[in-house]
């Protein structure tokens, strides 16, 4: 608003003059009060401080691990292969994945061939049976004569040599039948043990070779891990030593070392470690790749929660709260790691006070409030 004084009288204008200059003054210091306002609630209240949960380090027994990764395969994998030569598949009693008992059919072979092959070695047993006997009783007249000199001596010879040779005729008949009933019994296969079915190559009318493999079989359901130790840890690796194992599929696994091998692989310069896993193949097949870590001996450790660790500028500190609530950085070095525990190897004694929830909020000096003490485990 644009105001012309010229008009007005000059007691006015003196008036006017004087209410203008405390309106301003008025406005100024509203505007000062509401400034300092703002700043008093932008500003800390006096006396907070970050709240802190606190424990003591803890003293216990770690296990040296040593890690290592490999595959878990099977024990021992018998490979069951045909005993009859040229002969066809007529039924398949078994397939992958089946648990079978020792002795228990898995297929049978065609037995017309081997029934008739039988057949005719017993035939030809008989025959020898009864040449034999023939042999042998003339033989024994032979031998009633020797005195009367009825018979020549070379007579005598021949009937001996007579009852020999039809001896072992017999007895190689014998062996011919036994052998065409042992095939016999070849063309129904078995399981050689108990276990279970890992792969079959035999099909319905296949006309197998001696050797050919039909099935394969893990024999007692029994796994292992074999994990791939360094060259340089061999010497520390002894059967009995405890495993723990993680499958790419996300299943844990315990067992025992049960064999260290005695060579180095050329290339990889490491040497495998057979792990016995009981009941592994509930949980898991073979084939699969598995990561874990062999517990050599177990040792003192001082341990703290892993959330107490702050890394700052490449060094590990932890916050040590004093009898007055000040937090003080302590530069620490650490070891071993298990679970959601670091081992601290130097510059923490053990009889302190450390913050671990909310220690990466703090700063040297701070001033905090603890909500609880806690000298175990959080």
């Amino acid at each position: 608003m644009n105001l012309n004084t010229s008009t007005f009288p000059v007691g006015l204008k003196a008036g006017l003059a004087i209410g203008l200059a405390v309106t301003l003054a008025l406005g100024v210091g509203m505007a000062t009060l509401a400034d300092a306002a703002d700043k008093e609630a932008a500003a800390p209240a006096k006396g907070t401080s970050l709240t802190v949960t606190v424990a003591s380090p803890q003293r216990e027994d770690w296990s040296t691990t040593l890690a290592a990764s490999g595959s878990i395969e099977p024990w021992d994998e018998a490979s069951i292969a045909s005993e009859v030569n040229g002969q066809r598949i007529a039924v398949l009693l078994a397939n992958v994945g089946d648990h079978v008992r020792k002795g228990q059919p898995l297929a049978r072979f065609a037995e017309d061939f081997l029934a008739a092959d039988l057949a005719q070695a017993e035939a030809a047993l008989e025959e020898a049976t009864a040449r034999e006997a023939q042999a042998r009783a003339n033989h024994e007249r032979s031998r009633t004569l020797a005195d009367s000199n009825a018979l020549s001596p070379l007579e005598m010879d021949q009937y001996a040599a007579n009852a020999r040779s039809a001896a072992a005729q017999l007895q190689s008949a014998k062996a011919r039948r036994n052998a065409a009933a042992l095939l016999l019994r070849k063309a129904t296969v078995v399981a050689p043990d108990n276990g279970v079915i890992s792969s079959r190559t035999a099909t319905t009318g296949l006309v197998a070779g001696v050797g050919t493999e039909l099935f394969r079989l893990i024999r007692q359901e029994r796994l292992e891990w074999r994990a791939e130790v360094a060259e340089v840890d061999m010497g520390r690796v002894k059967p009995g030593v405890k495993a723990q194992l993680r499958t790419s599929q996300g299943v844990t696994l315990e067992g025992r070392v049960r064999a260290v091998s005695p060579k180095v692989d050329a290339r990889s310069r490491t040497a495998l470690a057979y792990v016995d896993l009981p009941g592994a193949a509930s949980h898991t097949v073979a084939g699969t790749f598995a990561t874990g870590r062999l517990l050599l001996a177990e040792t003192p450790a001082l341990t703290i929660p892993q959330s107490a660790v702050v890394t700052r500028d490449g060094f590990a500190y932890v916050f040590v709260v004093d009898a007055h609530d000040q937090v003080h950085r302590t530069r620490v070095t650490t070891g071993r790691r298990q679970g959601d525990r670091f081992e601290i190897t130097g510059g923490l004694p053990a009889n302190v006070r450390i913050a671990f929830q909310g220690a990466g909020f703090l700063n040297d000096g701070d001033r905090v409030r603890v909500v609880a003490k806690k000298d175990a485990r959080p």
